[in-house]
């Protein structure tokens, strides 16, 4: 268990206890066998965890990624769990690319019976600053990627009447709204209600659709703006109510539950991973500070 040194109020405050190491798993030995899961951006950090976890239930596996380097490293990491992978070069921005992405897969594995949607855009920005191709760009990619992939998933399931699972990677700001990240944010949005709304058009084809929003993860392959303003939070634990941040292995855990046989009545459901920070409130507020000075920023001025 953590446990938070200090006087005061943070005397004898435990945390949430760690989780059990990498490698263990909730599921029987084998649940994934002989299912295909395909997963966008699994060549880093989160997406990369979630392909593994289902690599060690059974599951053949699929990474997707716009860049060489990322297939290289995700098939790298699968091929040293011993489980079958193939790498398919894909920019989910092109409806083309991701329909020949899903035919190597096919003719690989077979038809995938899990698609999980990790692929997406970020950086921290003030709106005032963002450009209209940087909007442009997040929307795409985390939006409009995300449903051309569910489309491609769906249509092939609802061709061939056979059961399948979509897990969207979303992020709690869906909810709360994202300042410094309102592109992100929006797209977050619509893949909330993208999920739900699929959730009720194709359960009668047998295709469940959830979402799996994760919290603090950090990992290496953050990139570097983001990790700034990590960097800038002096004590990550101390700022979660779980008084710890989460291990990549329990983001994948959820994932693989979601997908199962154990859980195919969830659906339309949106599952937050992240120790309740996302609920976190302050019983008073603290003085407002600006997110160009949080990311410091100087003043704003218009371009002449």
């Amino acid at each position: 268990m953590t446990k938070v040194s200090g006087t005061g109020a943070t005397d004898g405050l435990i945390g949430l206890p760690q989780p059990p190491e990498v490698g263990a798993s909730a599921l029987p030995a084998g649940t994934f066998a002989g299912v295909s899961v395909f997963v966008t951006g699994a060549g880093t950090g989160l997406g990369k965890a979630i392909a593994a976890e289902f690599a060690r239930a059974g599951a053949s596996i699929v990474i997707a990624s716009r860049k060489p380097e990322h297939l290289d490293a995700g098939r790298a990491a699968i091929e040293a769990l011993g489980a079958p992978v193939i790498a398919v070069a894909c920019d989910i921005r092109d409806a083309e690319q991701i329909a020949g992405a899903f035919d190597a897969a096919e003719a690989e594995f077979g038809l995938p019976g899990v698609l999980v949607n990790n692929a997406a855009a970020n950086f921290p920005v003030p709106a005032e600053d963002m450009s209209a191709n940087a909007w442009r760009t997040v929307v795409d990619i985390t939006l409009n990627g995300t449903f051309l992939c569910c489309r491609e998933f769906g249509r092939r399931h609802i061709a061939t009447g056979t059961p399948g699972s979509i897990i969207n990677v979303g992020a709690s700001y869906a909810w709360t709204g994202g300042p410094g990240f309102v592109h992100s944010a929006a797209a977050k949005a619509g893949v909330k209600n993208l999920t739900e709304s699929l959730a009720v058009e194709w359960g009668p084809y047998g295709i469940q659709v959830n979402s799996l929003v994760p919290g603090l993860f950090p990992h290496e392959d953050m990139t570097a703006d983001i990790r700034g303003n990590l960097d800038r939070t002096s004590d990550k634990d101390a700022c979660q109510p779980a008084l710890r941040v989460g291990q990549r292995q329990e983001l994948g855990w959820a994932a693989t539950f979601l997908a199962s046989p154990y859980a195919r009545f969830i659906s339309g459901h949106t599952l937050v991973v992240d120790g309740a920070n996302w609920q976190r409130r302050s019983m008073t507020n603290p003085p407002v500070v600006t997110i160009r000075e949080q990311m410091g920023r100087g003043p704003f001025a218009l371009d002449v």
